[in-house]
């Protein structure tokens, strides 16, 4: 499988199959193919796994996509204006990943559902108890709600992190929350009242634009309207 990332802001991943190559992508993801492509609707794993991908925010079913008959080529659109992330996924490196993420990915990349340890940092952390694994092999494609600001962090070192800026982290990496000190800067900082901390080895991808931010900053537009 080849690729090429286009489209600036409003991305959109283009991809050339072999014959007998798949993609796996999540209902409504794809934006166009080549008319050999054959789509094919399963559980992927039975119903466990469906019901575990709906609980991380995906549908029960995904779709795969297979060339045949010669090369083939498909298209996964970003549903929101940022940018497309490709991660490299193999045995013994997982990507923990934000809610609702993954676009698609080669057929050796299992999509699962990830429970944070800690029920803290589900509760208050801004990502909700529930995220998303990526694991097995291949090539996956997550959305990142706008640009994708990467940092490695070193065996104990510490990122704080407001609400809803982690896109993605290595599984080595663990997350929990802090509150935000004093009683003034949490009541009338801004920045509410808890903050999410991830703690290395490993890499983390943070993004600058997350739907919930935006969704604030457009709400009292609307409400006075």
């Amino acid at each position: 499988m080849q690729y090429q990332i286009q489209g600036g802001n409003l991305p959109v991943v283009i991809c050339t199959l072999n014959n007998g190559e798949s993609m796996i992508t999540e209902r409504g993801s794809m934006s166009w193919m080549s008319p050999n492509m054959k789509m094919e609707t399963t559980t992927n794993g039975g119903m466990g796994r469906a019901f575990g991908r709906m609980l991380s925010g995906e549908s029960l079913f995904q779709n795969i996509y297979t060339a045949q008959g010669g090369a083939g080529m498909i298209a996964f659109a970003s549903s929101f204006p940022g940018s497309i992330r490709p991660l490299q996924i193999q045995p013994g490196k997982s990507m923990i990943v934000q809610k609702r993420a993954f676009l698609a990915s080669e057929r050796g990349v299992e999509l699962s559902i990830h429970f944070h340890r800690k029920l803290g940092s589900g509760f208050f952390g801004g990502e909700g108890f529930i995220m998303q694994k990526l694991s097995g092999q291949g090539t996956a494609f997550i959305e990142i709600d706008g640009s994708a600001i990467e940092y490695h962090l070193n065996p104990g070192q510490v990122m704080i992190v407001d609400t809803g800026y982690l896109a993605a982290m290595d599984e080595t990496c663990s997350m929990d929350i802090v509150t935000v000190p004093g009683v003034k800067n949490a009541l009338f900082g801004g920045e509410g009242l808890f903050n999410t901390k991830i703690t290395g080895p490993g890499n983390i991808i943070l993004q600058t634009m997350p739907i919930s931010a935006v969704a604030s900053s457009i709400a009292p537009a609307m409400s006075s309207k």
